[in-house]
């Protein structure tokens, strides 16, 4: 715990927010795209900390979140055929489909198993060697390398009852949307440094460039974020706008480049939709025609011949999409903390343990503090 709490020190932290104080001059908007940064922040009040200029505002950095409604709806059919074993992260179980979640799958009989990483799923298919074995793959670029491992060693071993229902994202592209949007108000990014851990952040650079907004690769705990915002700010104030790397301890500039050739190997860019948020072009991965034969959607063709593959959009007073690009809070819902709870949840970021309203919703139930 030692390296740890050195970035949680308290003595350290107010002395970068007494800084950030001291050089900043006018009002300032700045967006974490992580969902890890984002409960950091709530947990820990850095918000709280910061001169009345500046706002923070939660980008869809909760990959769980933004998994297209369709995506879930295809999870729980292919987790409800007699002879799956669907596996997935604990966090997607309670993530609201059309009309229910995996969980209510499980509760009905569906095989339904958490695991930690999509490897387990290669022990379960030689173990099980008369099930087919369905992993979910959600994630950003963090978790892409080891379903793509996996993928790869299924090949190697000729696994023909092991398959994955791909719903990886990219974070480059998601935030030039929000850039894009015309109603943005976002001034500067404070990026997901487990993201830039695997990719790099040469990505960053031409978006910085382009839009004209500083972009800072950040950590998680508490003096990260408060020295990544001290450097956005620095930025901002002084008319720059560069990518800076916070997070030096564990980025690089090009990033894990075993990881990347891996994920070049076994995946193709493609558009995605993200939930709440709609289609966002090459945001996306899908299995390379090299690997199709371990696609669930093609292998279940059939059986998910009468799911929608486009993006639904359920009539509910749930916000999440304008939480996860910026524009609200989850104060801001009127569902929030009473009709939407972890329990019975309305939309995905009170569900996921990354989520935005999941963080208000453990560390600040009421908007007293706000």
């Amino acid at each position: 715990m030692k390296f740890i709490c050195e970035y949680r020190d308290e003595k350290i932290a107010k002395k970068y927010a007494s800084a950030i104080a001291d050089i900043t001059t006018q009002a300032w908007t700045i967006m974490e795209i992580c969902g890890g940064q984002t409960h950091s922040i709530v947990k820990y009040g850095i918000d709280e900390l910061l001169p009345a200029g500046i706002t923070l505002i939660h980008g869809p950095g909760c990959p769980v979140c933004v998994t297209a409604i369709a995506l879930i709806d295809r999870a729980i059919v292919l987790a409800s055929q007699p002879n799956v074993i669907f596996c997935s992260f604990g966090d997607m179980l309670r993530v609201p489909g059309t009309e229910r979640d995996l969980l209510s799958a499980k509760a009905a009989g569906a095989d339904v198993r958490i695991v930690y990483s999509p490897l387990d799923c290669l022990k379960l298919a030689r173990t099980h060697c008369d099930r087919q074995i369905v992993f979910f793959a959600v994630g950003f670029e963090t978790t892409a390398p080891a379903t793509a491992m996996a993928v790869y060693q299924a090949q190697q071993e000729q696994l023909d009852n092991f398959s994955i229902l791909v719903a990886h994202v990219l974070v480059p592209p998601a935030m030039e949307a929000i850039l894009a949007s015309p109603n943005c108000c976002v001034r500067g990014f404070l990026a997901a440094g487990h993201v830039c851990t695997v990719m790099g952040n040469r990505e960053y650079e031409a978006i910085s460039k382009k839009y004209s907004v500083p972009i800072i690769v950040t950590g998680f705990e508490p003096v990260d974020i408060l020295q990544g915002i001290y450097m956005c700010i620095q930025q901002l104030e002084s008319g720059r706008a560069e990518c800076e790397n916070q997070y030096t301890r564990s980025v690089r500039r090009e990033g894990n480049q075993t990881a990347q050739q891996l994920i070049q190997e076994i995946f193709t860019v493609i558009p995605r939709q993200w939930r709440g948020i709609g289609e966002i072009a090459e945001s996306g991965w899908d299995l390379r025609q090299k690997y199709a034969n371990f696609d669930a959607n093609k292998r279940f063709q059939q059986q998910l011949n009468s799911v929608a593959c486009d993006n639904i959009c359920l009539q509910t007073e749930c916000i999440s999409g304008k939480i996860m690009q910026g524009i609200k809070k989850p104060h801001d819902c009127s569902a929030f903390g009473t009709r939407c709870t972890p329990e019975h949840p309305l939309g995905a970021p009170m569900v996921s343990s990354e989520g935005a309203c999941a963080a208000y919703y453990r560390y600040r139930q009421s908007n007293d503090r706000l």
